[in-house]
């Protein structure tokens, strides 16, 4: 039998059926009775004709919900696609259509956004719904196949699966270059590999308490469920509408109890400005996990030197090479803060190659573009065979070999260590997420308001750690206002990717070629006072 995701709670509820899997505020869920619903959901899907291959979406706030909702996919021999409730209905239907699921799941929390979705004729004339809480559904623009007790009705005893390793578990969607999102295909070898190496490496065992703050459409969040489930642990999902509140934040890690937190630094950063971290606070904490973003080192400083008993360590790896490659534990409080902290060495069975245009290896200390291969290195963009020749490139003797060009440039250091240097593309991390800046352009030469736009990034020490601004000229009839342009912009995109400076120019500057000249555009940017950010929090829901 092929080794899935999915056996290793089977294991664990085998094993400690009364062993706490989950908690979120005050509702527990035992790993008996994780299995038991996941089958359940997994049972029902399997007899409303779902098959090996298939792609069913979910449309959860992060809840208990939300993991039986994964399991249940993956026990039914389908791949899932977890999409942000917080999404514009254009972008997710675009994500239906390219993904083309056998059923969408949703919970009450989200019914106004099915509202919103379902009346789309492209999306109503070809997508079923599964509804997995008992939530009251009159007088809504769609009605479910199936509820949660249609779902009770079914045996809780395990099943066999079909699936083989080497097939995807799910598709994480990223921003796109092209104005389009990209589904990242992952396998459960992708991420078995992974998990495995985490265990061993961190030591994570049935006594861990596990956060799980990342969103669940983030590739982190991955390790935080299947790291702390292959242990035996309990993995604490994180209230998404904490993220805004430091003393909130730090308040989840002591009442919880937490041994291991894994963030992104626009997070850990927004907590030390804060100063929500007392000396010597969190006793149980073992581990501060980071990635998806440069963490500054007078930041990490900050927080070393109150939590002097636990151990820090940086993360690297785009969602194409599954979590993470590299990783990089802090051997001590770093004396200089403007020393650089690397992403350190590649994880067990990957590989971090730096090397030039010509994909030959450069010399230490010398700047090039970072490759990565191995065990990590998903198949490629969902039905996007082109976009997959482009990134994950053919390398050695062997055929089969191949390695992913992350678009970031690094170099390896005297110590033989890789460092960071910066992208080398339009693509940008903000609060973690991923971001091609083209998408936003994409985006807003949609709107007839504008003749000509340009958006651009520049690095803060705020919450975002990349702030977004655009410039642009208005279209001849037209009297567009920034907040008007940002409304019609928040239909078609997240709001993660909402530009937070706005300036309407005459003309956008060129260079000496006559392109957009944006160092320029930079600087005017830079010039500014910063704004307030505007994130959003997720809702959820318990079942």
């Amino acid at each position: 039998m092929s080794r899935l995701l999915q056996h290793w709670i089977r294991q664990q509820a085998e094993r400690r059926p009364e062993q706490v899997a989950l908690v979120m505020l005050d509702h527990t869920v035992t790993y008996g009775e994780l299995e038991a619903r996941s089958n359940q959901l997994a049972r029902l899907l399997k007899a409303t004709g779902c098959r090996r291959g298939d792609r069913v979406c979910f449309i959860i706030p992060k809840s208990p919900a939300a993991i039986v909702a994964i399991l249940g996919i993956l026990k039914a021999d389908c791949m899932h696609v977890p999409v942000d409730p917080l999404s514009p209905v254009c972008r997710v239907a675009k994500i239906l259509s390219r993904t083309d699921p056998r059923y969408i799941l949703g919970v009450g929390s989200v019914a106004n956004f099915f509202d919103e979705l379902f009346a789309l004729e492209s999306v109503r004339a070809s997508t079923r719904i599964g509804w997995l809480d008992g939530s009251a559904l009159e007088g809504r623009t769609f009605t479910p196949d199936f509820s949660w007790e249609d779902v009770r009705a079914y045996p809780s005893e395990p099943l066999e699966c079909q699936n083989d390793s080497m097939d995807p578990a799910h598709i994480l969607f990223t921003s796109g270059s092209t104005g389009e999102p990209k589904g990242v295909s992952i396998t459960h070898s992708n991420v078995m590999h992974f998990v495995e190496w985490g265990i061993k490496y961190f030591g994570i065992n049935s006594f861990d308490r596990i956060s799980c703050h990342a969103p669940l459409y983030f590739d982190l969040s991955y390790f935080d469920i299947f790291g702390a489930l292959a242990a035996g642990a309990q993995l604490h999902l994180v209230p998404p509408e904490l993220s805004l509140l430091p003393n909130k934040l730090a308040d989840f890690i002591r009442i919880s109890g937490l041994t291991q937190w894994f963030s992104v630094p626009s997070v850990l950063r927004y907590m030390a400005k804060f100063d929500v971290i007392r000396f010597h606070d969190f006793p149980l904490l073992k581990r501060l996990l980071w990635a998806g973003e440069v963490f500054s080192t007078p930041a990490l400083t900050w927080w070393m030197k109150r939590l002097p008993h636990v151990t820090f360590t940086n993360l690297y790896g785009p969602t194409e090479t599954t979590i993470a490659s590299s990783y990089y534990t802090v051997p001590a409080c770093p004396q200089d803060e403007r020393a650089r902290i690397p992403i350190g060495r590649a994880c067990d069975g990957e590989e971090l190659l730096v090397l030039d245009d010509g994909l030959r290896p450069v010399p230490r200390g010398v700047i090039g573009h970072l490759y990565i291969r191995g065990v990590g290195l998903s198949p490629g963009y969902w039905r996007d065979g082109e976009g997959t020749r482009r990134a994950f490139l053919p390398y050695g003797p062997d055929a089969c070999d191949r390695i992913y060009r992350s678009g970031d440039l690094a170099r390896v250091g005297e110590d033989g260590l890789v460092y960071f240097v910066g992208r080398a593309d339009s693509q940008i991390k903000s609060r973690g997420y991923r971001i091609e800046l083209r998408e936003i352009e994409a985006a807003l030469y949609t709107l007839e308001d504008l003749e000509e736009c340009a958006v651009i990034a520049i690095p803060t020490d705020n919450f975002e750690g990349n702030l977004i601004c655009c410039a642009y000229v208005v279209a001849d009839g037209f009297r567009a206002t920034h907040p008007k342009l940002r409304d019609k912009l928040s239909k078609l995109i997240p709001g993660y990717m909402l530009p937070a400076r706005w300036v309407c120019l005459d003309r956008l500057p060129t260079n000496a070629n006559g392109k957009i000249d944006r160092p320029v555009l930079r600087e005017m940017f830079r010039s500014q006072e910063t704004p307030k950010p505007l994130p959003q929090p997720d809702g959820l829901m318990l079942i």
